[in-house]
């Protein structure tokens, strides 16, 4: 009995023994994996810090170079568009210059003397002549027979004046037009003796001072007015021009109340379509502008 009781006892602690080495060698290795694993996650974590810092380090230096690149191409975008102002500027200023070299080479193309006060004021002297004339159609004049001129760069101004006249159902007539400094000297000198020199000088400019040496001055009349030119501003004709003149270039040199001679409302001169609108809008007539602002309206007489 006893025996079998230590039997029992050497058999039960051999099976502790083994238990106890069991669990030591499980303790090991639970303990070597432990220990492993904590040296592989700071091997890691040293490597991850490693690796962080490193990519960091080339996240600051790309930021830099981005913020560099941003730098520089503000300072590309200021230079493009100081240059585009620039460019801006120059074309202004070309733009300016082929305007002014238009405009010179207008009023190389134009007469200077077109737009000058003759009525008393401005002296033309009997050598002037207009460089080109042409003869008006025989359909427009009051008398058929006569052969009047006029200055050749208004006569598709004087043409369209007419056709539109006649559009409207009216009848106006060119009873005169270009007149030489001869032929003015000539028509002063009867008027004086007809008229006498005081009332001749009222209505009719002494060669050299008219208008109508120029080739730009016209006088109108119709069938019924005649060459007397009497109540031609009671006319539909005359009211006509009043309205609608100005848009082919023609004003009325002597309106009523004028400082120079008396009321022609049938006689009426080429100044330019830009000009002659001026006067009509404000309600002025050419002899009340000065000449400089006037000479501003030269190089676009014919425009």
């Amino acid at each position: 009995m006893r025996m079998k009781m230590t039997i029992l006892k050497i058999v039960n602690w051999k099976n502790v023994l083994k238990t106890l080495g069991v669990l030591i060698v499980l303790a090991g290795i639970v303990g070597f994996g432990e220990y492993r694993n904590r040296q592989l996650s700071t091997q890691i974590e040293g490597q991850l810090t490693a690796n962080t810092s490193e990519i960091q380090m080339k996240i600051d230096a790309l930021n830099s170079t981005l913020a560099e690149i941003q730098s520089q191409s503000s300072n590309l975008g200021n230079t493009v568009q100081s240059i585009q102002s620039n460019n801006n500027v120059y074309s202004a200023q070309a733009g300016q210059i082929s305007a002014a070299a238009t405009t010179l080479y207008k009023l190389s193309k134009t007469d200077p003397q077109l737009l000058q006060k003759y009525s008393k004021v401005y002296f033309l002297n009997e050598n002037y002549k207009p460089a080109n004339l042409t003869n008006l159609d025989p359909n427009y004049l009051f008398n058929k027979n006569s052969a009047l001129q006029i200055n050749t760069q208004i006569s598709s101004f004087l043409t369209r004046l007419l056709v539109a006249e006649k559009s409207a159902e009216l009848n106006l007539k060119v009873i005169s037009a270009y007149r030489s400094f001869g032929t003015q000297a000539l028509l002063k000198s009867s008027y004086k003796v007809t008229y006498g020199a005081g009332t001749a000088n009222s209505f009719s400019a002494d060669q050299g001072y008219s208008e109508h040496q120029l080739g730009t001055a016209l006088d109108f009349t119709t069938p019924s007015v005649g060459d007397t030119f009497n109540s031609f501003d009671k006319t539909p004709e005359y009211t006509w021009l009043q309205n609608n003149a100005y848009k082919y270039g023609f004003v009325l040199s002597y309106p009523a109340d004028n400082k120079y001679y008396e009321f022609e409302p049938w006689h009426w001169r080429f100044v330019g379509v830009d000009l002659a609108t001026r006067l009509h809008n404000e309600g002025k007539y050419f002899y009340e502008l000065d000449q400089s602002t006037i000479n501003d309206y030269l190089a676009v007489t014919f425009d």
